[in-house]
């Protein structure tokens, strides 16, 4: 007897439909044949299965199976298949009726005892069934408050293969999981030892990160150890303004495909903060792999990637941040495969100015050679700097500064500016894919950052001391309409461009 199911396998961050084909009954010997380019983790699930069957009181089928998995070439890979095979068995060997099976996409790994256990890419492939017509999904529980996310979709939970089982005939109802309970959606928790107000000092510092969030720009802080970078970087995700819906599916979308699930977790309805350390491989950083999977850049995705020292990454690591930084996608070709994922960050990198950190340090001396400074600069290369928006130095702290007990302005504070910054932003760009300032096309950038001719002046004057390329005249209009926005200003005015031309000073004092 033939039975057909349907489930789904992951390339990248996208669920692609596979049919499962049960064929029983076929005379000769007890065997159990699996075919279709399956991977050792899908080959191996025979065993699981036929113990789950067994241990949730179902008869092993004692003729030749035959699993086939369609289309057969492309590459199954995973344990999503043991949930969709062990009731094809059921329906083949005629436990179960074959004909509602066809009505879900079913995924899942059962462990012996018969109890399911999550997999990746849930909410793929919810999306995906809800493009294919499906009535619904059948996910083990933990992937389903993921997946039922997509509103588009019926989503079942299921604890067992013995649950699914009577589900599907009938002798239990389940109701499909409501959004607006899944722990996915729970605020994030305020962590009370983490505010920008304990920052001492750094009101340039502070000011330039402010601007960077508002409109999502790349910033490098430059500085001697011990002048607060880090410590400021590692705020920024408290004033972050919260993801949009779709924003947040994105980025649940790319950490399922990974495998990171909620509780494992313990993530919230925010956007990722990922800070990877110096030693992190090219394929750590940009994604890959023998089968292509998410890497840090994708994992930040509407969210920030910061790369504390900065040069002390690997130069091909770097490297590979260039194109994803230009068009908020990477795309990794592999023999198992070709993906494309997304990849729309905003970078934070933090720097020392020479090898021991002290130069330009009124109390301190540096005792690095100049081959030794510009050596340890050119670790960036002049085109990454150029992709980033906002250049600013975090001079050491004074003595006077640490001992101040007042206060400075909250995580609270900061983030009431730049939210409302946010939403015109969102307004503006109503037209197109684009959310912030930092994401301007060339089309956007005429339409929205025109200026007067006292201040193109100023600009072509700026362009030609600093010697700076067409990228970064197009950045500065970018980060002055930001400022422009934070100061509530519908024209870029001369102040706003002023202040976005400082942040480029490094353009042309980082490998002098």
């Amino acid at each position: 007897m033939l039975a057909v199911t349907h489930s789904a396998t992951l390339l990248g961050d996208k669920a692609l439909p596979v049919t499962v084909e049960v064929n029983a009954g076929e005379k000769g010997d007890v065997k159990y044949a699996l075919v279709g380019l399956a991977d050792a983790a899908v080959k191996e699930s025979l065993d699981r299965i036929l113990s789950a069957l067994s241990n949730a009181g179902f008869a092993k089928p004692r003729t030749h199976v035959t699993i086939s998995l369609a289309p057969g070439d492309l590459r199954k890979e995973g344990v999503a298949f043991d949930l969709p095979i062990a009731l094809g068995i059921l329906a083949a060997t005629g436990q179960l009726k074959s004909e509602i099976l066809q009505d879900y996409l079913i995924a899942g790994e059962l462990a012996l005892s018969g109890q399911t256990r999550p997999v990746r890419g849930a909410l793929s492939m919810t999306m995906l069934a809800a493009e294919k017509g499906n009535k619904g999904v059948i996910l083990p529980l933990e992937s389903a408050e993921e997946a039922c996310l997509v509103e588009s979709s019926k989503v079942y939970a299921v604890e067992s293969l013995a649950e699914a089982i009577r589900f599907l005939s009938g002798q239990m109802e389940l109701v499909p999981l409501d959004a607006s309970r899944s722990p996915y959606l729970k605020k994030p928790q305020g962590d009370e030892a983490v505010d920008f107000s304990e920052v001492k000092g750094q009101a340039n510092l502070r000011r330039a990160v402010e601007v960077a969030v508002a409109g999502g720009h790349n910033i490098l802080m430059m500085g001697p150890p011990g002048s607060g970078k880090s410590m400021v970087s590692k705020r920024i995700p408290t004033i972050l303004p919260a993801p949009s819906k779709t924003e947040y599916l994105e980025i649940l979308g790319v950490h399922s495909a990974a495998g990171r699930t909620c509780s494992g977790e313990n993530r919230s309805f925010c956007r990722p903060f990922r800070s990877p350390h110096h030693t992190i491989s090219d394929v750590g950083l940009l994604g890959g792999g023998v089968i292509p999977g998410p890497g840090e850049i994708s994992l930040a995705h509407n969210g920030v990637l910061f790369l504390d020292e900065l040069p002390e990454f690997k130069r091909s690591a770097l490297e590979v941040l260039r194109q994803p930084l230009e068009d908020g996608q990477v795309t990794i070709s592999r023999s198992a495969g070709k993906i494309t994922l997304p990849s729309r960050f905003m970078l934070v990198a933090a720097m020392n100015p020479c090898p021991c950190g002290y130069l330009g340090d009124p109390s301190r001396e540096c005792r690095c050679s100049t081959p030794q400074i510009q050596k340890y600069r050119a670790r960036v290369s002049g085109p990454l700097l150029d992709r980033i928006d906002i250049h600013v130095e975090a001079p050491a702290v004074r003595i006077e500064e640490l001992q101040e007990r007042a206060l400075g302005e909250s995580s609270e504070t900061v983030r009431q500016r730049v939210e409302p910054c946010r939403r015109i932003q969102v307004e503006r760009f109503t037209d197109s894919a684009t959310t912030c300032n930092a994401g301007m096309s060339q089309r956007h950038i005429r339409e929205h950052c025109r200026i007067g001719e006292d201040e193109s002046k100023l600009l072509r004057k700026a362009m030609e001391e600093l010697s700076l390329s067409a990228r970064a005249y197009d950045r500065i209009l970018k980060v002055s309409r930001t400022i422009a926005d934070l100061a509530k200003s519908s024209m870029i005015q001369m102040p706003h461009l002023l202040e976005a031309i400082q942040y480029r000073n490094l353009d042309r004092s980082l490998f002098v």
